[in-house]
Parts: structure tokens; sequence; C-alpha cells
């Protein structure tokens, strides 16, 4: 038996590597989204800063480790094999939940989901206490059969829950006040006002992060004595006023001495800070319970009693946590960050929410984002008429922004570094103190929340963008709700099913945790490989018409494949081919439309005096749109009408479809040749063939009809063969107009 447990505590520590993994892959987004988005640096000196921070801060997460121990239930009434269980529980339904909001792009709560988990599995295994006789207890001398009130702690978890949802509230509106009175005061122009103000702001913001961070963190520190924390205590005020003069005074002398940027500064310190904060915050979320499970072994090993008799009272004490069990998990954590995929996926979803520019958005619009917008508007307006006039232009310029023609689009931050600035600050200062409260509050809500009240404040969040951004932000909190509900479900059924189950029930779970990591990680890394092989950027460079080229002919060749393995697909009745096709279909549209989407910053590219090219170039991306939704009429019919069984077509229409295939394959050969050449000499020869194969399709089209008349053709045969015909027809015709189109372009911008 003594050995079943140490395999078992051995098994809590392999999940809690897989944890950190995948919870720093979930969690990079808040520390590195604010200085990556504004591009303070390159990406391998903002992840080495965040590293240290990381390293740094791990250290100071003692205190929070006390959460997983006692801050949700009370240990005292469980047994040692019940809270073996309920750890194991909490632990494989942790891993398995941020690994699949890792794969879907969205940003979670770490902790969030380890206190429902750990909420979860302590009433589930409440529930399997108080379903037999029930357990008492002495209460003032007085026999008490416990309640499921009683193995919960309530109060404890009522205040983190409350903390939890407060900090949304909170981040998103001092965020937003924050950054609009630094807007106020820098202006997007911020060179011209930075060099007055900058050292002031930045030893105000530097000393922030010091106080919170250093002044109000140091006491959990696993290596601080007694003695420091009291001396830090008593001199404290003494602490801020030396490191306020000090960081005023080298960034001061860093503005005069050199032309280093020091928002680029304090972002870097903010970085570092926010990576301190979200390592002593966060630890406890991915091994503060293999711990309290390595706790309640050592607390058992010692015993006589039966692990179904030992009552885990041991574990309501202060303890200190080993260094080097921190500072292992913290090195665990710095090689994810520079290694992870699935940390970039997540990063992209914040980033592209807070944005300062408009373009392609990743979420649709949605009433609430709709009726939120027009009530903005209603309420600026009556802002507007109230406010006098000249305050309103001396505010409206502070927030003019200027483009910097020297860089290109693809190359621009995201947002400025005042922005980033303000995120960073008032993220670590947020998170550092509910660190010091022992409240673990969720640096994801934080910094997520800060990031969108900044951008609201900055104006990112235009007409053009607002019910997009809105939506967006609303599905990130509807996933939020999801991970505490699913959480404290999963965490239920597992503790429960394990509990009853036994040995049997335990190695399912674990079998299972494993086939699903290594299928999410299958899965995930076919992705990326799929997004990177057909990922469609902005022709922004000065060989636009090369680009464009290049993208046509791909595209063409692609369009013509799909097109002949459909036809295979239908006269086979191959419904796996079909089912492909119809997928690869989905990539090429999802590709020309966002082609067209970026058409406004493609023709902001073009010379001033461009016009006919530019309208030539929209006519190419307009046909080519029009082609793949032409594709998408043939495959989807094909794939439906076989998967639903339907009697296959038949031979005539085979030989006739085939026929068609051949054709249009010849043709589009000859298209490409034309476009990779720039032979456009040949363009009446190919109206020639496409006057053919138009006849051809006419000719099929009768030879239905006939069918029809006949009998010898049923109703959903004839709508998919005429509906096949009919398409084949448009896709034709707007393959010639694209040529055309692209003739004209490459004439015009030659010229």
């Amino acid at each position: 038996m003594e050995t079943f447990y140490v395999i078992l505590v051995g098994i809590l520590f392999f999940l809690a590597i897989s944890d950190l993994i995948v919870g720093v892959s979930n969690d990079a987004v808040n520390f590195l989204n604010s200085a990556l988005g504004s591009k303070a640096a390159p990406r391998y000196i903002i992840l080495t800063i965040a590293s240290l921070g990381i390293l740094i801060g791990a250290t100071f997460s003692n205190g929070m480790m006390e959460v997983a121990r006692k801050g949700i239930f009370h240990p005292e009434f469980f047994h040692f094999n019940e809270i073996i269980i309920l750890f194991l529980a909490v632990m494989i339904t942790d891993v398995l939940l941020l690994d699949l909001f890792n794969t879907l792009g969205l940003p979670t709560s770490t902790t969030v989901s380890i206190v429902f988990e750990l909420l979860g599995a302590a009433v589930g295994l409440a529930i399997i206490k108080m379903s037999g006789d029930g357990e008492t207890m002495i209460v003032n001398g007085v026999e008490k059969v416990l309640e499921i009130g009683d193995y919960i702690n309530t109060a404890k978890a009522l205040a983190i829950i409350s903390g939890i949802l407060l900090s949304v509230v909170v981040a998103f509106t001092v965020g937003s006040l924050i950054q609009y009175f630094t807007r106020i005061i820098f202006s997007f122009n911020y060179q011209r006002t930075y060099k007055y103000f900058g050292a002031i702001w930045g030893g105000l913001a530097i000393t922030a992060i010091t106080y919170f961070i250093l002044i109000k963190g140091a006491k959990e520190a696993s290596f601080m004595t007694k003695e420091s924390v009291d001396w830090i205590k008593n001199n404290t005020l003494l602490i801020i006023a030396i490191s306020f003069a000090i960081w005023a005074v080298i960034l001061q002398l860093i503005m005069w001495l050199s032309k280093i940027n020091i928002f680029k500064i304090i972002v870097l310190v903010g970085t570092f800070a926010l990576a301190l904060a979200f390592a002593g915050n966060d630890l406890v979320n991915f091994i503060g319970v293999p711990l309290a499970g390595l706790k309640a072994f050592e607390l058992h090993q010692v015993s006589d009693l039966l692990p179904s008799q030992h009552l885990m009272d041991g574990l309501t004490g202060k303890t200190q946590t080993n260094t080097y069990y921190l500072i292992i998990a913290g090195l665990v954590m710095v090689i994810t960050l520079w290694l992870s995929k699935k940390a970039r996926t997540v990063t992209e979803t914040e980033l592209n929410l807070s944005r300062q520019d408009e373009g392609s958005e990743r979420f649709g619009s949605s009433i609430f984002a709709r009726i939120m917008v027009r009530h903005s508007i209603n309420i600026n307006n009556n802002f507007k008429k109230v406010v006098p006039d000249k305050v309103l232009n001396s505010i409206e310029r502070r927030f003019e922004k200027q483009r910097n023609s020297t860089i290109k689009a693809k190359e621009e931050p995201m947002f400025d570094l005042v922005r980033a600035s303000v995120n960073l600050t008032v993220a670590s200062i947020l998170i550092a103190f509910g660190t010091s409260q022992k409240l673990p509050l969720s640096t994801t809500y934080v910094t997520f929340m800060v990031a969108m009240g900044t951008s609201l404040a900055d104006r990112a969040w235009g007409r053009e963008s607002a019910v997009y951004r809105i939506t967006g932000v609303m599905t990130v909190i509807g996933g939020w709700f999801f991970t505490a509900f699913s959480a404290f479900t999963a965490a239920l059924l597992v503790a429960i099913f394990m509990f009853v189950g036994g040995k049997i029930a335990i190695g399912i779970m674990i079998f299972l945790a494993a086939f699903l990591l290594f299928r999410s990680h299958v899965y995930n890394k076919k992705r990326i490989e799929k997004q990177n092989g057909k990922k469609t950027d902005v022709l922004v460079d000065s060989n636009i018409m090369d680009k464009c080229t290049s993208k046509v002919k791909v595209t063409l060749e692609h369009i013509i494949d799909i097109y002949g393995r459909t036809v295979i697909g239908l006269t086979e009745e191959d419904r796996k081919e079909l089912k492909r096709v119809k997928e690869d279909v989905y990539t090429l549209n999802m590709e020309a439309k966002a082609l067209k989407d970026n058409v406004y910053y493609t023709l902001k590219q073009f010379h001033e005096d461009s016009f006919e090219t530019g309208q030539y170039y929209v006519q190419v991306i307009d046909y080519l749109r029009e082609i793949a939704h032409s594709l998408g009429f043939v495959t989807t019919p094909s794939y439906t009408y076989i998967d639903n069984n339907h009697k296959g077509l038949t031979q005539a229409q085979k030989e006739e479809l085939l026929n068609i295939k051949a054709i249009m394959t010849n043709l589009f050969e000859e298209v490409t040749s034309i476009i990779n050449k720039n032979d456009f000499a040949k363009v009446p020869l190919l109206i020639e063939k496409q006057q053919e194969l138009l006849q051809e399709l006419n000719q099929n089209r009768k030879n239905q009809i006939k069918r029809i008349k006949k009998e010898e053709a049923g109703t959903r045969n004839s709508i998919l063969y005429l509906g096949i015909i009919n398409e084949t027809k448009n896709l034709l015709l707007q393959t010639i107009n694209l040529v055309k189109a692209q003739r004209d372009f490459i004439k015009h911008h030659k010229e």
C-alpha cells in the first residue's frame, strides 16, 4: 500500500511539470504582450528579461502555497487516502482543461481553474463522505454530524472568488483611467513631451513597481529572514523616496546622455516586474497541489494510522516551502516560455483585440456589442454638447496620431510604448497587491482587462472595430465563466469516479489524460504547420507585382487541383476524399477572404498616382474570391450528396464530368502559364478555348434535361449535376476575367 501512494505522489509531480508547461503556455500572454505588442526590444531580449523575473518571482511564492493546502477546504476533515485522490483529481482536470484552452488560443485563468477544481473535488469527496452514515466531530462538547459546509473553507473560498471577480472590474477601470490621463499628458506624439515628464513618470512607475513587488512581496519570499522583513517594514517610506529619486535621476541622465528611449526601459522593467508578479502569484496554481500532496505523504509516513484513518490536520499549519522546489519550477517555466508554440497562439488573441489600428478582426459582431456601441455613441454625443469646444479640441489634439511613413505596415507595433508602460505598471501593481494580501488574483484577468481598458482609453476601439473588439472581449470573459463551471464539474466527477472506482479508475484517468495530451500536441502541431504553410500576409513590399502574380498562380493551381479531386471523388463515391476536398476549399476561401480584407492596407502601399493600378488589383482579388466561392458551390453539394448515401451518378454523367475535368485542367494549365510568363498575347486563344468549353457545358445541360424527361435521373441527382454545370460555367467566366484583370494590373503597374 505504501508503494501505491509513492506512485501517486510521483504522478502528482509529473502532472505538476505538465501543468507548468501548459500553464505557462497560457499565461505567457500576461507578461509578454505589452513588450511584444509595442516592440520595445527584440523578442530574445524580452524573453530573457521575463525569464529572470520568473526565476526570482518563483522564490516569492511561498506564502501562496497555503491556498492549495487549506485555502479552499478544511484538510483536517479528510483522511490521507481521500486527500491524495482529491489532489490527483485536481491536477488531472487542470492539465486537460488548460491544454484545451491553449489549443483553442483563448487566454483563460489558471487561478480560477485551480480554485474551482479544488472546490469541485472537495465537494465531490464531501458528498461521498456524507452519503454513508456521515462523520461526526465534537463542537463545544457536543457531537455534530458534518455537513458539506464544514468540509469547505467557505469564508476563504468566497473571499478568493469575489477578489477574482472584483479584480476584473478594478483592472479595467484603473487601466482605462490611468491610460486616459497618461495620454493627455504625453499624447501620441510623446517624443515632444516625454523629455519633460518622461523621467518623472518613469521614476513613479518603477518606484510603484518596486514598492509592491519588493516591499509587499518580500515578506513571503522563501529566502527572507524575519529581521530583513522587519527592517523593510520600518523603512518603507525611506526606500520609496530613495527609489524614486534614484530612478528619476538615472532616467533623466539616460535621456541627456544617450538616444535611448526611456519608455523602452520602463516597459522592460515592467516586463520583469510582471513576470516576477506572475511567478509569485501563479506558481501555486501549478505546483501548490503536488507540494501539498507531498506534505500529506510525509505526515502519513510518521503516523501509525491506516490511510483511511489518518486525518490531515497537519496540513492546517504554516510551513516553509523548500526554495529548491521553487527554483526548479521556475526553470521549467523559463524553458517552456522559450520553446512553447501554444504560448504564441494565445498571445495573438490579446494583441489582436488591443491593437491600435483597424483591420481583419478575429471575432464577429454580436447584438450585445452593437447595443453597447450605439449607447456609447449617444453618451459621447451628449457629452460633447456639455463640454466647451476649446476643451474638446484640446483633448482631441492629444489623441491625434501620426503614422511613421518610414515604417512598413506589417512592422508597425500594435500599440506604442506609452500604453505598454501603463499596461505593465498597473497590472504588476494590482497583482502584487493581491499576492501581498494572500488573494490569488487571476493574472490573466488582471492583465487582459488592463490591456482592454487602456486600449479603450486610447481610442483603439473606433467605430470601425468596436463591435468586433467588444464581442472578442465578451467571448474571452464567457470562456472564463466556462472555465469556472467546467473546472468545478470535471474535478467533482473525476474525484468521485477515482475514489469509488479505486486503482482501476485511477489508472483509467491517468491513461486518458496522457492520451488526450498527446493527441492535443499532435493536433496543435499539424494546425501550426498548416497555418504557416498557408498564411496570407498583406502585400506591402516593393515587389508587390511579383507577389500578386505568384499568389494568383498558386491559387489557380489549388483551384484546378481541388476541382479535379472533387470530380474524381464524386464519380468514385469517395466520401473521405470529398471531405478532405471540402476542408481544402474552406482554407482556400479563408485565404481569399484574408486577401480581400487586407486590400485597404495593400492599396496604401501603392504610389500616390497609381489609381488605375489599384483598381485592377482590387479586381484581381475580387475575381479570386468569386472563383473560390464558385468552387465551394461545387465541392460542398458533392460531399453532401455522397455523405447522405444518395444514388451514384450515371455512367453518362461520369463520362461528361470527367471530360469537363480534362478540358478544365488543360485550360487552367494554359492560364497559369500565361500569368507566370506574363505572356498575355495568348489571351484571345484562351477566350476561344473558353467558348468551346462553354458550348460543351451547354450540351451537357441539354443532355441532363433529356435524362430528366426520360426519368433517367432523380430530383437530387439533377439538382446536383445542374448545379455543378452552372458553377463550373461561373468558375470559367471568372477565371478569364481574372486573367484580363491581371493583364491590366501588370500593364499599369509597369507604367
